[in-house]
């Protein structure tokens, strides 16, 4: 390992108190944060840095930390089960996160869950969210372990709350419809609204980053691993749309990570497995992927990531996230980012490549200011020392990542936490609500009344059982006779389904994901809601029950099915 440089370590305290030294003002009092225990608030509401002198105060290893962020097994920050102790040790060489946040001076932590149903679940080999409440105690504790660091800085706590197929906290929240759905509502309005609920809700669990939202622009063939966590395949509306997420997200105090940079929509690549390959013109890529980031960072959002893709025009035959032109070039002269750049895992396998410790250095290289989930922590935080002893990384490139970083979180900082009840509330759900009736798409059948009169019976491809549940009941209320057997069938599919998993009996199809699938039913009515929430099936009802209109639009070209049969 790298010698490590001592340096005089300047406390949190002071250098807030340096700040207010020459001010005729007094200090602002700070404003009460609502905790769901006796326990302290995760983050003092007024903590605040000033980044030039905390990173002149800085170590080598305080910096290295600082551009980390790793994911750690374990549900609590002190306290873990022998099996997560074991996968901590095999990653970082300690028991619990809070450990880890300790030996290593992290930067950030990412909040992770595996499910076998997720486009992402192979970099999710840990599960550490159950519950709102045991989420705040968690990241009340690694806070807590974070203030014990020199400087106490607040760590960049992040997880990938896109909701739709990928979704970490699934209970006690409001469930936002997939992008999508928002791409086919088509009012950003609603947007802005339902993404500040949720960022309130993310906050509230102590929650400041949220690797949302997918900012990419599907093309004409579709991403199976982007697919409904875009907003659609028209650069236009997904400006719009992304500019309401990132306005919603960190109006609430939670910074939005537009992902994934430059662009993952135009190739059918999936970047867990291997390189893909964009081979858009560079014109192509301006008129097509870019105008969602631009818009996105003109909005105020704080992250962009970096993704692991090959875009020919930019910087061939380099992965953006290794590339400085797009990085750097791109991302920073050209569109003017001066917020935080960070890759997207590093235990993908286009980033595995090198060695952990060769592939930070390289990403930091590019411009990227944080690296998420390297697959080695020790190697990767070694790498970032070895790197500044032999020259290979500059101290201006790793200090400027480092006052990046810091000056993001002293943004955060100043803003009070909610509070627990602030989650699931009426309030969220109207915001969601409206959205979700908003984008309930019919590209078959009668526009107005009931699609369907009668007894009916839900069915749903397998492992769809609490979407089919959920509908009955959604039936029921609004009017509806539903029974087990022997009526008219409305059939659901959804993520991962294939021809096979359709109902040929089935009077009205539903697709609860994109709505490519639907070219392949026979049904005379047929429905897209682009996700399985509670809220979007209960719009579903509305609209089958002929209670309401399906305003919707698809946001993208479904063979030749029109966009909307309204």
């Amino acid at each position: 390992m790298a010698a490590m440089t001592t340096r005089a370590v300047v406390p949190l305290a002071m250098v807030l108190l340096l700040a207010a030294c020459g001010s005729d003002e007094p200090a602002p009092t700070p404003p009460q944060v609502v905790a769901p225990s006796s326990a302290p608030p995760a983050i003092a509401p007024t903590a605040a840095l000033e980044p030039a002198a905390a990173v002149a105060a800085m170590s080598d290893a305080d910096l290295a930390g600082q551009v980390l962020m790793p994911y750690a097994y374990g549900d609590g920050a002190t306290t873990v089960d022998k099996l997560a102790a074991a996968g901590n040790q095999s990653i970082a060489g300690v028991d619990t996160p809070a450990e880890m946040v300790a030996k290593f001076h992290l930067g950030g932590l990412i909040l992770v869950a595996f499910a076998p149903d997720d486009p992402t679940g192979a970099t999710n080999p840990a599960t550490n969210v159950d519950n709102p409440q045991q989420v705040r105690a968690l990241t009340d504790g690694l806070q807590t372990a974070a203030r014990q660091l020199p400087g106490g800085a607040p760590l960049l706590i992040g997880t990938d709350q896109e909701y739709g197929v990928v979704t970490r906290v699934r209970t006690g929240v409001t469930l936002l419809p997939a992008a999508m759905a928002f791409g086919a509502a088509g009012k950003p309005a609603l947007t802005k609204a339902a993404w500040g609920a949720a960022g309130e809700e993310l906050a509230a669990m102590g929650i400041n980053l949220n690797f949302a939202p997918v900012a990419d622009t599907l093309g004409p063939q579709g991403n199976a691993v982007i697919g409904s966590r875009a907003f659609g395949g028209d650069p236009a509306t997904n400006a719009a749309q992304t500019r309401a997420a990132v306005q919603g997200l960190e109006g609430a105090g939670v910074t939005a990570a537009l992902k994934h940079f430059p662009g993952h929509g135009h190739t059918t690549g999936d970047s867990h497995d291997d390189l893909p390959i964009v081979k858009q013109s560079a014109d192509q890529w301006k008129k097509q992927d870019r105008p969602p980031f631009e818009s996105g960072i003109d909005a105020g959002a704080g992250v962009v990531m970096s993704g692991h893709l090959d875009v020919e025009s930019l910087d061939k035959g380099v992965a953006a996230t290794f590339s400085h032109k797009i990085m750097t070039d791109v991302l920073r002269k050209d569109l003017g980012f001066k917020g935080v750049a960070i890759t997207d895992a590093m235990n993908m396998a286009p980033a595995m490549k090198w060695p952990a410790g060769e592939a930070a250095v390289r990403a930091l290289n590019a411009g990227n200011d944080m690296l998420l989930m390297p697959p080695d922590l020790t190697a990767a935080r070694d790498g970032i020392l070895a790197g500044l002893q032999d020259g290979s990384l500059k101290r201006a490139r790793l200090t400027e990542a480092v006052t990046r970083i810091l000056t993001l979180k002293k943004r955060q900082a100043a803003k009070p936490q909610p509070a627990l009840t602030t989650l699931d509330s009426p309030a969220h759900h109207q915001a969601v609500s409206a959205a979700d009736a908003a984008s309930i798409t019919l590209l078959r059948g009668a526009c107005g009344g009931p699609l369907i009169t009668g007894p009916v019976t839900v069915t749903a491809s397998d492992g769809r059982e609490t979407a089919r549940a959920t509908l009955v009941k959604a039936l029921q209320e609004a009017g509806m006779t539903v029974q087990a057997a022997g009526g008219k069938i409305v059939h659901l599919v959804g993520y991962g389904d294939k021809t096979i998993d359709l109902s040929p009996d089935a009077a009205v199809t539903v697709i609860m994901d994109t709505p490519y699938l639907l070219t392949q039913a026979k049904s005379p009515a047929l429905l897209a809601t682009y996700s399985s929430s509670p809220l979007s099936l209960q719009a579903l009802a509305a609209v089958i029950a002929g209670k309401a209109k399906a305003p919707g639009r698809s946001p993208v070209p479904v063979g030749k099915l029109p966009a909307t049969a309204c």
